[in-house]
């Protein structure tokens, strides 16, 4: 039996009111007598189109945007180079600066925005002066082009820009007179500009308390005082300062004055960030099991931005790959050590890695130096002695070493975590010695990736990634297995279970290799704002001995996967099978943080 209730009618008004209508309201530029290009450039310039296109947009919203587009729409034919244009705004069929702001309409279904842009109008003077040697003004500044009011304001920023790089910090825009001829259609500009002296940096002056020593802030920025000075390097010291991840914020200002020597001073005001730091992270693979992993930082230490960073992780827990893994690591960063640029390090590791194919525990410490060579390329050199405990099929033994582990990292990807353009390659080259009168040995590691986008905000991208590696000068049981070469896995084939291939040892046995050889790619293509599908293939090979001599195997996988852009990087879902006698039987899966490369 159905029941009914009565509602009380003040629930009724209440919901009535509650529910508001959706407003469709159409806004439309209308250019007459010009280029398709000129229309789009207003039309994206107009504030009603913008405000139109709103859900939430009320009759005020419409009314207000399209009394704004009088001014928008005469500074977007300046900059497009028409001087006498007539601007027209049709609210509803009335002109919008005859209707009342204040009793405005309650409704509005059309915008229309209509331009006569007129004639364009030409340079018959373009002049600028005096100008630094090598300034670069924009071309479009000349006799005869388009006289667009952006074309002049790049023309006098370039004026500026090009007399501080020349030394000139207080250059000044001395005057400007610009002269339109509407009978023409020509304009004539001229700008003056005043260079002032030639400074040199004086010194590095901090105006607000820090917990970071002052002595320590002057070291890490760099500021090169006595040189001529350069906006470039005025922002090398404030991106060191950043760098070093004590300061939530930096912002360097000249003295409004120079100093009577010729020297200028820089005026830096810190703010700084929090001391400590904890982070977590997980991912899981079907084979691998579930990776936990944290860290607690300390980003100024001993009141200098030191860094102390502790990490620990527990891998392979509920994995099929072996046992479980730990991993313990402690480094110590000191920022601005002998340069600017340089940072001294220690660092200490304990790890034990229980794999199928062996178990390892190992202890390793030392020490280096990394360097900053340009906002691309950075480099990394050390010294280090380790100690591991091995068991596995060639049987239970100790190594200790002395490594000399050297990298060299270029980067110039657009987002590191969801790239679209550029390249990556890192570069590991590490001579080693064995302490119980072992021959020296080398280890060569390489990584390199590339990424291409096709279509508008790079809606198809490829990438690509190739990865080489060899040990020359030690035998498989000089080198500890971490060293050695496996394939299968998130970071190599997909599809392939977890390191299962390596150099077969016969009597089915297994070790890692002395050469390694695999390459990725893969299809991203966007299908909504923040989802992307993937398809991708991977092949590897593993061989006993360096390149150049034995044998070797290969094995592939391929798969599909798709990505959520979370906004600082995207979450990854792959499924990928072997490409062998198990296509589409075997799966593996993967989830993570960012692209796979």
């Amino acid at each position: 039996m159905l029941k009914c209730r009565r509602v009380a009618p003040w629930f009724v008004i209440f919901a009535l009111l509650s529910v508001r209508p959706v407003m469709a309201v159409e806004a439309t530029v209308q250019v007459q007598g010009a280029s398709e290009d000129l229309g789009e450039f207003l039309s994206r310039s107009s504030l009603s189109v913008e405000t139109a296109e709103s859900e939430d947009a009320t009759a005020q919203d419409i009314l207000a945007a399209a009394r704004a587009d009088y001014a928008r729409m005469v500074g977007a034919l300046y900059d497009a180079g028409y001087y006498g244009g007539v601007v027209s705004i049709r609210v509803d069929g009335r002109e919008a600066a005859d209707i009342s702001p204040i009793a405005g309409p309650s409704r509005v279904n059309r915008v229309v925005v209509i331009v006569q842009p007129g004639s364009p109008f030409t340079f018959s003077r373009a002049a600028i002066g005096p100008v630094a040697p090598e300034t670069e003004l924009p071309e479009g500044y000349a006799r005869g082009q388009r006289a667009g009011a952006g074309v002049i304001r790049r023309a006098a920023e370039a004026g500026v820009t090009g007399w501080r790089e020349a030394g000139h910090a207080k250059v000044e825009l001395d005057g400007q007179s610009i002269t339109a001829d509407h009978r023409n259609s020509t304009l004539a500009s001229e700008i003056r500009l005043s260079p002032g002296p030639r400074l040199r940096f004086g010194d590095l002056i901090i105006t607000r308390p820090s917990a970071v020593r002052a002595s320590r802030i002057q070291a890490i920025a760099g500021l090169p005082s006595g040189k001529v000075f350069s906006p470039e390097e005025l922002e090398d010291a404030s991106q060191r300062l950043r760098r070093t991840g004590a300061f939530r914020s930096v912002v360097l200002n000249e003295a409004e004055v120079p100093n009577p020597d010729g020297t200028l001073d820089i005026q830096a005001e810190v703010l700084d960030a929090k001391p400590r730091r904890i982070g977590f992270g997980a991912e899981i693979a079907s084979l691998e099991g579930l990776t936990l992993s944290g860290f607690w930082l300390h980003r100024n230490l001993l009141g200098g931005a030191e860094r102390l960073r502790i990490e620990g992780e527990v891998g392979g827990i509920g994995g099929d790959s072996g046992g479980i893994d730990y991993r313990l690591s402690a480094r110590f960063e000191r920022p601005a050590t002998f340069t600017p640029d340089t940072t001294a390090f220690l660092e200490a590791r304990a790890e034990e890695l229980d794999e199928e194919e062996y178990r390892q525990r190992t202890f390793e410490i030392g020490g280096g130096v990394s360097h900053i060579f340009s906002d691309e390329l950075e480099g990394e050199i050390g010294i280090s002695y380790q100690y591991a405990d091995i068991d596995d099929d060639l049987g239970s033994r100790t190594n200790e070493l002395l490594l000399l582990p050297a990298k060299l990292t270029f980067d110039n990807r657009d987002d590191p975590l969801d790239a679209t353009e550029g390249f990556y390659v890192g570069l590991e080259a590490t001579p080693f010695l064995a302490l119980d009168a072992g021959d020296p040995a080398f280890r060569l590691y390489a990584d390199a990736r590339t990424y291409v986008g096709f279509g508008e905000e790079d809606t198809i991208v490829l990438a690509g990634r190739t990865q080489i590696g060899s040990v020359s000068g030690a035998s498989l049981l000089d080198v500890p297995p971490d060293m050695l070469f496996f394939s299968g896995g998130s970071n190599t084939v997909r599809g392939q279970p977890y390191q299962s291939l390596g150099v077969d040892l016969g009597g089915g046995n297994t070790s890692g290799g002395r050469s390694f050889l695999a390459f990725s790619g893969e299809v991203r293509a966007r299908v909504a704002d923040a989802w992307q599908v993937v398809g991708f293939a991977d092949t590897g090979y593993v061989g006993r001995d360096s390149f150049g001599s034995g044998t070797g195997d290969w094995h592939s996988g391929a798969g599909f996967g798709i990505r959520y852009d979370t906004g600082i990087g995207p979450v990854r879902f792959d499924v990928a099978t072997p490409l062998d006698g198990d296509a589409g039987q075997d799966y593996e899966f993967y989830i993570g943080i960012g692209q796979a490369f």
